[in-house]
């Protein structure tokens, strides 16, 4: 092992981003920015999200009527686009054009 490391010189066998030896990522300013962004966004997030509009009893069922208004707008699209309905008969009726054996 000992021989390895000394004929590799501190090189990275494989991958080097992945594995048990595998080359270290130093931290950059520009990094470090990004972090401080990301987490100022999340906090203000929080921030926002822990101040409700309505309480509890005011947001249970507050848009029931929109929402049933809503579904039966839906249903009665797919209505809508429903065919009629047809008989037996009236998908063969393109058979009867001549009625030899009836007629006799």
């Amino acid at each position: 092992m000992f021989l390895t490391i000394a004929l590799l010189r501190n090189k990275i066998p494989g991958g080097q981003w992945i594995g048990k030896h595998r080359r270290p990522r130093f931290v950059t300013v520009h990094m470090k920015n990004n972090m401080i962004r990301r987490l100022e966004i999340e906090a203000e997030n929080e921030y926002w999200l822990s101040q409700p509009y309505m309480t509890k009893e005011q947001e249970f069922c507050h848009n029931r009527e929109r929402r049933q208004a809503y579904f039966k707008a839906l249903v009665a699209a797919a209505k809508s686009k429903f065919p009629e309905h047809k008989y037996a008969t009236e998908h063969l009726d393109h058979l009867n054009v001549t009625k030899k054996w009836t007629s006799s």
